[in-house]
């Protein structure tokens, strides 16, 4: 092993071994704070546990989250509505996540860095400069792809679990409940098969006893779902609410839309199926068939030509 290989060992282990201590120092609590949840009920311990390392995470990132944290602007910025969209509504999300867009930026070039510097990595200095803005870029949008998913999964549940709240919501109103009471019963029923489209009626009803009009409730329930489905069932009932008109004949024929459009995008995902199979097929499938089929005999024919062309 050569002195640079050595060297970025060490550096290597130097750094694994920092990230632990650091981890550790994180995560643990100390011994007067085990002591404290040895004496407390264990619901409420495992509360402030979970809690206790948040924040401690938190404060780590902090000074981290400064350097790409907007100053201005951030209550209303469309990525606030993605936030909200994939459910993060910790006051801690904000910090954690441009934390993450941070280090991760400067942890990837540094750690590209510390390979290219080392001999086993003597072809990659040419293009070192490129590879550093490559990974840094990676590193800083690696969360938005992070974010973009989980409010894609978040609103595809709420998507496909729509009609069945819908159903529950028409079965109440028709049995003489109100809105707010029937969006009790709906939420406590449909968290069995859903819990995000629960939490979410939970909110909007948390919004009206906190003394929120029923309009601003449900169009804040439109904005944090990011569903336009929804976003089409909150104008309908502000609508019956104002005008007085029948809410649940208006359920009932959306629910049912809802329905049709869920089969549609079910029928056209089954339709790509054949599409996505053909690239398998032609260079996995068909290569290996026509090896198995072709093999022998191209064999044999080697085995015959080869000495007969020897032999002149």
């Amino acid at each position: 092993m050569t002195g640079p290989q050595l060297l970025f060992l060490l550096i290597v282990f130097a750094v694994v071994v920092a990230l632990a201590l650091l981890a550790w120092l994180i995560f643990f609590p100390g011994t007067l704070r085990q002591r404290l949840f040895g004496t407390m009920a264990p619901a409420a311990s495992e509360a402030v546990a979970d809690t206790g390392w948040v924040e401690r995470v938190v404060r780590v990132a902090q000074p981290f989250s400064k350097l790409s944290l907007p100053e201005e602007g951030w209550e209303r910025s469309p990525l606030r509505t993605r936030f909200m969209n994939a459910g993060w509504r910790q006051a801690s999300a904000p910090a954690l996540y441009f934390a993450a867009k941070t280090v991760l930026a400067l942890l990837f070039p540094t750690v590209l860095g510390l390979y290219a510097a080392s001999a086993m990595a003597a072809q990659l200095r040419s293009v070192l400069l490129l590879l550093l803005c490559v990974s840094a870029t990676v590193g800083y949008y690696l969360p938005n792809l992070v974010l973009a998913g989980t409010a894609k999964r978040r609103q595809r549940d709420i998507f496909e679990n729509i009609p069945d709240a819908l159903d529950l919501l028409t079965v109440c109103v028709e049995a003489g409940l109100s809105l707010e009471r029937a969006l009790v019963k709906v939420s406590g029923e449909i968290h069995i098969k859903s819990v995000v489209l629960a939490q979410e009626l939970q909110l909007v009803l948390m919004e009206m006893r906190a003394g929120f009009s029923k309009e601003k409730a449900l169009r804040n329930l439109a904005l944090r779902s990011g569903v336009e489905d929804v976003d089409t069932l909150v104008a309908m009932l502000i609508q019956s609410e104002r005008f007085g008109t029948s809410m649940g004949d208006s359920l009932r024929v959306h629910s049912e839309n809802l329905r049709g459009k869920r089969s549609l995008l079910a029928e056209e995902a089954a339709a790509k199926i054949a599409l996505k199979l053909l690239f398998p097929l032609i260079f996995c499938v068909f290569p290996t068939l026509m090896l198995v089929l072709m093999g022998p005999a191209v064999i044999e024919v080697y085995r015959v030509l080869v000495p007969a062309m020897a032999s002149r």
